[in-house]
């Protein structure tokens, strides 16, 4: 495994490969809320000269893995500077207020990245059109962009991904990000921790609340799942839902939702060895028996993927979403 870290100085053109003076090198994705995250430490030698904004690509045999800026350096008196830096997700954490009306989340996401001047790259289409989403105080674009892929799922099933592929700002489902890897027992992995609970993202009761103009009140809609009450106590999630929905859609919204929620949530954090370009986002096949009160052998979404590369040695932490 070779891997090389450049950075390019905007205002002298030069550019400094960082790969030999390198301690630790750290690449973090999620599957949603925060950009593509790039942190690593070296020891200040001869005439390297780079500043905040500057570009960093990291590749690995070959293979881009990471493209952005830096954003933040911290040097000590010996001359060490530790670095963070940050895909084109991080400009979409500027805050705006928006009103969008019949519009698919893959056109909102564009517009969003043109008025922040945003590079875009490949965007899938959802199939989805939300019928009214206004957002009218400031709110953080990537969060904004978080919750219409909410939606999404919400309403189709389909697990949207957001992403920087190095060429711009793409969309991508969970689906097609599948990765033709199998790792488990005897394949990759090493050490595991497996965690079942309810504390987190579990809901045994659905309650929407729609407004009504003519009442002054809202209208309520409950939809509960009264045996998984009964074991775990009342797990309550409460919206508000658009004025303009009707009975059946709300009703609708509320039985998807219990669906989803009304589980005990399991997940599984692995400890492997690398495996270069692997991202949050992505769908990979794992295999390990007797793991607690089931035998994992399926395909698994990853909410997070931390790299960490040190000399020719590259390992990595992998973070599942739910294991249906």
């Amino acid at each position: 495994m070779v891997y090389e870290l450049i950075v390019a100085n905007k205002r002298t053109g030069q550019i400094f490969d960082l790969s030999t003076i390198t301690t630790e090198v750290t690449y973090t994705t999620n599957r949603t809320g925060q950009p593509g995250t790039l942190k690593f430490t070296l020891q200040k030698a001869g005439q390297l000269d780079y500043l905040e904004g500057d570009e960093v690509r990291l590749s690995v045999n070959g293979q881009l893995i990471f493209y952005g800026w830096v954003f933040t350096k911290k040097k000590d008196r010996w001359g060490k500077i530790e670095n963070t830096c940050y895909d084109r997700l991080r400009y979409l954490k500027a805050s705006a207020v928006y009103a969008f009306y019949d519009q698919t989340a893959e056109s909102i996401i564009q517009q969003i990245c043109a008025d922040l001047q945003v590079d875009i790259g490949t965007i899938e289409a959802t199939g989805y059109t939300l019928p009214e989403y206004i957002k009218d105080q400031e709110t953080s674009c990537l969060d904004i962009i978080s919750e219409v892929l909410e939606q999404v799922l919400l309403n189709t099933g389909k697990i949207f991904v957001l992403y920087d592929n190095g060429d711009g700002v793409s969309l991508s489902s969970a689906e097609s990000m599948k990765v033709q890897i199998s790792l488990g027992d005897g394949a990759y992995v090493g050490d595991y921790t497996y965690t079942t609970d309810i504390d987190e993202q579990t809901y045994n009761s659905i309650k929407l609340a729609r407004p009504n103009e003519e009442t002054g009140r809202a209208d309520v809609f409950v939809t509960e799942d009264s045996e998984n009450m009964g074991k775990w106590g009342k797990l309550q999630y409460y919206a508000q839902v658009d004025e303009a929905l009707n009975d059946a859609q709300v009703a609708e919204m509320g039985a998807q939702m219990l669906e989803y929620y009304n589980r005990r949530l399991r997940t599984l954090t692995v400890e492997s060895l690398g495996v270069p370009g692997l991202r949050a986002g992505q769908m990979v096949y794992m295999h390990i028996y007797q793991l607690g009160d089931i035998n994992l052998e399926q395909w698994v979404l990853l909410e997070k993927v931390t790299h960490k590369f040190e000399q020719n040695f590259h390992t990595m932490t992998l973070e599942t979403m739910e294991l249906g």
